[in-house]
Parts: structure tokens; C-alpha cells; sequence
């Protein structure tokens, strides 16, 4: 049973390509998704593998663990993989805030009702306290929920090539939750003040059928091409496009621990999270298309408590 929790929070930098191989549709390397809901999503092992690179001592002289601690964290080598469990878990990250275009105010930090209970229902788990008093019902069609004027175009809030009639009657509600995901889910370092008093000001809480086509056809799709080097023209079957989760776009991932299961180490789950915390990965790349900067993300932890 898993004794201490952490939420970790993603804040999207570059473009970030967590793939799920030759997609059937009009993208050929589509994002992973969701079976349910199509919601964008990274995958557990994506997180887990990049943290346990980049805490490896054999890889990371700078890492603040031993290579005891760290086989005892994340589990012995693959060829040895039938040893012990390692005592930490990672969840899979879900999207809890997406970037929009908008007409006012550049772009919108959308969310939905469905998002933020999905996110509650898991703070709870990981014993994080997300006290904010939720909406009981999700805005009616064509409304969005907003805190002010700064996303309004007149008399509608116009995202993308779609309208909604501004509704400022839940703006306490929609600037708590903001000002919650400043303070606990943005970095704190300087270079992210301006997101900070910005993100309650550009929160928009749209309804879930509308906040779901937007994360689904609203992506960043990129076009790539390899030219022939005499011609310079596209080389035969080499053009293809890949989709990417927007910048500016906001997840979060639980992490549980145990006691080390190794039999040697005597670390406890709490000291086990502490070491996570001590690798202070402030930003870490993710995904694919690592040498054109894509997948850059800022990470944020946030404390739980005992399970």
C-alpha cells in the first residue's frame, strides 16, 4: 500500500510530442490520448523513464543519489527486473488547463467542469489540498465561464472561429481556482510572475462537449519534409506532419511511494519523495523531437501527505 503522495505539475514550454505511433487519421504521428474521453495525456512510463534518467548517478554525476538508492527508487535493471518492485509510483499525467486562441486577450487558459473534478478527485488521492468549492453544474452551451473582461470581444468571448456569450456570475469561483493553480501548480521563479497574475485573469471554464473539441482539433499540427539534396525538392515519401499538445498547456501527475522494497535500503516512502524533491528538475524534455527543442516542460511538486 503506498504511504506518501506528491502531485506533479507539467507546465508546457515548447511543443511537446508524447507519441503514439503511425496514427490511422490525417495525422501521422498523432499525441497519446485517452481511450474515453480523447483528452491528450502522457503516458506513466513516458514520466517515470525521465525521471529515472535523469536521477541515475551513472548518467548524472550532479544526481544527489547513490546507485543503491536509486535501484531501490525505480527497480533494478531490466535484466534483473525479477529481483524487487521499485517503491515509487508514477501516474499518468492528465491535461487540466489548454491554450486557446482568442480574439481578447491573445489566448485563454481553457478548462472544463469535467477536467477540474477529475483533477479534484485525484488531489484527493494524493492528499493534496485542493479546497476550492466546484461548480455543481458545467456552463450551458454556447457560455463560458470567465473572471472579468479580458477575455470578452465586445458581448462574446471568441475563441478560435467559435463565440460564447460571457458569463461572470461563478467569476469568484473561476478566480479562486486561478489564483489555487498560480500558487500551487505554476513555478514560482520570477520568469513566471507574469503567468501568475495572468492566469486567473485568463481562466475560462468552457462547457465539456466544447472544451473537448477544442483539446482535440485545436492541437499544434507540424509538417515535416526531407529534401533531396541535388534537387532540392521533397524526397519521395518523405513528408509527414506530427501533432503536439500546444505551450502554454497544463497537467499534472500523481506520485506514490513505499518503503524501499529492495531489502538492503532502510528508506522510508517519505524520505523516498524527499529524494525526488532533491533532484530539483526545475525542467526536464519529454517526448519526441528532442534536438529541434520540442518538449520542454516546467515541473512543479507539490506536497501531499501520508496516504
Amino acid at each position: 500500500m503506498f504511504e506518501a503522495t506528491r502531485m506533479i505539475f507539467l507546465y508546457v514550454e515548447t511543443p511537446l510530442h508524447v507519441g503514439s505511433g503511425r496514427g490511422l487519421g490525417a495525422v501521422d504521428l498523432p499525441i497519446q490520448r485517452e481511450r474515453t474521453t480523447n483528452y491528450p495525456m502522457i503516458q506513466a512510463s513516458s514520466l517515470k523513464g525521465r525521471l529515472r534518467a535523469a536521477s541515475d548517478p551513472n548518467l548524472n554525476p550532479q544526481s544527489p543519489l547513490t546507485k543503491g538508492e536509486h535501484l531501490a527508487i525505480f527497480g533494478p535493471e531490466t535484466v534483473n527486473a525479477a529481483d524487487h518492485a521499485g517503491a515509487l509510483s508514477v501516474g499518468d499525467a492528465r491535461l487540466l488547463l489548454f491554450p486557446v486562441r482568442s480574439l481578447a486577450g491573445v489566448f485563454a487558459w481553457t478548462t472544463s467542469l469535467d477536467a477540474l473534478q477529475r483533477f479534484s478527485r485525484l488531489a484527493e488521492i494524493a492528499r493534496l489540498k485542493f479546497s476550492i468549492d466546484l461548480p455543481s453544474q458545467q456552463p450551458t452551451q454556447n457560455t463560458a465561464w470567465v473572471n472579468g473582461d479580458a477575455l470578452c470581444a465586445g458581448n462574446f468571448v471568441v475563441l478560435e472561429d467559435y463565440s460564447f456569450d460571457p458569463d461572470q456570475s461563478h467569476a469568484k469561483q473561476i478566480q479562486a481556482i486561478g489564483e489555487w493553480l498560480a500558487q500551487n501548480a505554476l513555478p514560482q521563479t520570477a520568469e513566471y510572475r507574469y503567468w501568475r497574475e495572468q492566469l486567473p485573469l485568463k481562466l475560462c471554464l468552457l462547457p465539456e462537449d466544447a472544451w473537448r473539441d477544442f483539446v482535440l482539433f485545436s492541437t499544434e499540427v507540424q509538417t515535416h519534409i526531407k529534401l533531396d539534396v541535388e534537387t532540392k525538392t521533397v524526397s519521395s515519401g518523405a513528408l509527414w506532419t506530427t501533432e503536439a499538445l500546444p505551450a502554454d498547456s497544463l497537467l499534472y501527475c500523481p506520485l506514490f511511494a513505499t518503503k524501499a522494497r529492495d531489502g538492503k535500503s532502510s528508506l522510508s516512502a517519505e524520505a523516498i519523495l524527499t529524494k525526488i524533491e532533491n533532484l530539483q528538475l526545475g525542467r526536464t524534455q519529454l517526448g519526441g523531437d528532442e534536438t529541434t527543442g520540442q518538449g520542454i516542460v516546467a515541473l512543479r511538486l507539490a506536497t501531499g501527505g501520508a496516504a
